[in-house]
This record gives structure tokens, sequence and C-alpha cells, in this order.
């Protein structure tokens, strides 16, 4: 399992964003489950863009990997289907998740 770096600011437990904005995304899941995801990361590589986000009720899963495209000045999470480009970026967010560890 992978380790994630992100602040919840001033988290009180109460479930509602106080002093910070949290960009939340619903996904669809396999199943048809809606899971509001908070994209907690982003990075560039080869002049693309890529998002890191978790699952907002189970913050230490996995977080998952997408592409931001943009269209129309509107931004867009795209799934990367393409097996050299998921294992450059995977690669990239291991060694950013790695280093936030050794602090």
């Amino acid at each position: 399992m992978s380790e994630h770096e992100h602040q919840h600011g001033d988290d009180c437990g109460c479930g509602h964003d106080h002093d910070h904005e949290e960009h939340v995304f619903v996904l669809t899941d396999e199943e048809g489950q809606e899971r509001e995801m908070v994209m907690v990361y982003t990075f560039e590589s080869e002049e693309k863009v890529y998002a890191v986000l978790i699952d907002r009720n189970d913050p230490e899963a996995d977080g998952i990997i997408f592409r931001i495209e943009e269209e129309n000045e509107e931004a867009f999470l795209v799934g990367i289907e393409d097996d050299a480009e998921w294992d450059r970026v995977t690669k990239i967010y291991e060694e950013i998740a790695a280093q936030g560890n050794e602090g």
C-alpha cells in the first residue's frame, strides 16, 4: 500500500470544510457505486498534468492517478489507458510519495 501526503488543514472532525477548499469529484466504480474522491496532489510529466485522488471516506486507501485534460477552459479527469504512460506516472508518484515520507 502506498502512502499519501495530504493535509486536512483545521479538520475538526465535523465533516465540513472550514478553512480550505477541497477539490471533490464523484466517480462511479466498476460496481456502479459512487465514491467521493478528493484531489490531493498534482504533478507534470512530458507536458501533461496528472492528479492523484483518494477516496474521501477511506483516506488510507491507495490513490488513483488521472490525467487532466483541458477543453474550452474546462478541466476533465481522464483515465490512463496507455501502459507506458501509466508506468511512467506511477513511478513518478511513488518517488514523490517516498520523498514525502522521509520528512
